[in-house]
């Protein structure tokens, strides 16, 4: 072959190898790009998928406009979680707690629900149903019930002038009922002369009736049935005094009463249904919770709290679903194990404690009377009062022995039961038996009397087992010691 025919030859194979050569290598990165390709696809229709599981794409173009400015590092999300957590405290009260956003509104819908029913007590609001789209909101209830406080000012103040025209009114009568008093008085007291200087006579008189004649005696003896026809008539006017005193003051009594229904008194058990703390944290296996109240607010071991719902006030009966007793205290908060309960209504965080004597504020005033069974054997115990006032002043309070201003609660036991007269042969028996017999009776009249100074002074008046309920203490009873 001639050489330059070889030579073509071999460029036209170079040229061929060349051409696969490059055909080999674009096909490979052709299907290198293909693959990676793919996987972008993949990824991107899972990115779509996640995005559109987050927001529509109508939501997503209205971010902006739903969310409002997004803050610095933070994403939509994260700032729609933090307005709905301030949202939620808003409405709850406190730091939101870390949890889901369905439970932070379920939370935040109970305590709407709470708060309308509670407002239901004093003005008229629809039904609470957190479904209905048209609910009336917290903020038209609180304006309602501003206005319905407004309202109940406006009256309470047209029955103060009312009251202070009756007192007016009332403080006149007495005015006029005292200067005829002193009137009365006075006459009383200028007849009572004229008796004492009719005596006086009399008596002169009959010192010279034993020297003179009949006649004599006779003038004189009328001048003594004279003398009593006078002392008579001034009796009848002390009698008439007597009565127009008792009907000044039926007239004082029943001005009173129309008081008493314009402007009632006091609640007396104000102080006793206020609650004292509250339940921070519960634990169910040692059977102990934690209260919010420590060695700062006067708290110390063995000071005993009844439980009640939280939500609600303290119960009128004082009767609550568990009691605990303080075993350990801290600066800021105390443990107490649980003493009885019951498995229908378990104890919760929030619930509300209480004890009537014990107060990190002040000391409460008390006053003890009658009887007291204090192990509920059916016998009475003869230092009842006493161990109940020992009881009292180690857990921080005061007791008195009479009812007065100061006085805060009173304590009523059994009245006292009054001795029968002790006869003739019982007082030769024993000779202390008079003495005995008298002392029950004002053992009684003591009783009834603080009972009734109690409520005229609007006192809370506590039963024995009541007022057990009301510090905690009813399942110590049968604890030996526990007195």
């Amino acid at each position: 072959m001639p050489a330059r025919r070889r030579k073509q030859s071999n460029a036209m194979l170079y040229t061929l190898i060349t051409f696969v050569g490059l055909f080999i290598a674009s096909t490979t990165i052709a299907v290198i790009y293909y693959v990676k390709a793919e996987e972008h696809r993949t990824a991107l229709e899972d990115a779509v998928r996640t995005r559109d599981d987050l927001a529509s794409d109508r939501e997503q173009q209205a971010l902006g406009a739903t969310v409002g400015a997004k803050k610095s590092r933070e994403s939509w999300l994260g700032t729609m979680v933090g307005h709905l957590d301030h949202t939620v405290s808003l409405v709850v009260g406190g730091v939101s707690e870390p949890t889901s956003a369905e439970v932070k509104v379920a939370n935040a819908d109970t305590e709407v629900l709470n708060a309308l029913n509670l407002a239901k007590e004093h003005i008229r609001i629809p039904e609470p149903n957190l479904a209905d789209p048209n609910i009336i909101g917290l903020i038209p209830v609180v304006k309602m019930l501003t206005d319905e406080l407004g309202n109940a000012v406006k009256a309470q103040r047209a029955t103060q002038e009312r009251l202070d025209s009756l007192q007016q009114d009332l403080d006149n009568a007495n005015k006029v009922h005292l200067e005829t008093e002193r009137m009365l008085r006075a006459e009383k007291d200028k007849l009572l002369q004229d008796v004492n200087d009719t005596k006086q006579k009399y008596a002169e008189l009959e010192a010279l009736l034993r020297q003179t004649t009949d006649e004599q005696v006779q003038s004189l003896r009328d001048q003594l049935q004279q003398a009593q026809n006078e002392r008579d008539t001034v009796n009848d006017t002390l009698l008439r005094t007597q009565a127009e005193l008792q009907d000044a003051q039926g007239m004082l009594q029943l001005a009173r009463d129309e008081v008493a229904k314009i402007m009632p008194g006091p609640d007396r058990d104000v102080l006793a249904l206020g609650p004292d703390g509250q339940i921070i944290l519960i634990d169910e296996q040692t059977q102990v919770v934690h209260l919010d109240k420590g060695s700062d607010d006067r708290v110390y071991q063995g000071l005993t709290f009844t439980v009640y719902d939280r939500g609600t006030s303290v119960p009128k009966d004082g009767k609550g679903k568990a009691e605990v007793e303080v075993f350990d205290v801290a600066k800021n908060y105390s443990a107490a194990r649980i003493i009885p309960s019951e498995l229908q209504k378990p104890i919760l965080r929030g619930d509300i404690v209480a004890n009537l004597i014990w107060d990190k504020d002040r000391t409460n005033v008390f006053v003890i009377t009658g009887d007291f069974d204090l192990d509920s054997d059916g016998a009475i115990d003869n230092d009842g009062t006493g161990r109940i006032r020992t009881l009292i002043e180690r857990w921080g309070g005061q007791v008195a022995d009479t009812v007065s201003i100061d006085t805060d609660f009173v304590v009523l036991g059994q009245p006292p039961q009054v001795l029968p007269r002790p006869t003739l042969e019982e007082r030769e028996v024993d000779p202390q038996a008079t003495a005995k017999y008298e002392a029950s009776v004002q053992a009684l009249n003591r009783y009834d009397e603080l009972k009734s100074q109690a409520r005229g002074l609007w006192i809370p008046v506590f039963t024995y087992e009541k007022f057990l309920y009301f510090i905690g203490y009813k399942g110590q009873i049968g604890r030996a010691g526990a007195f």
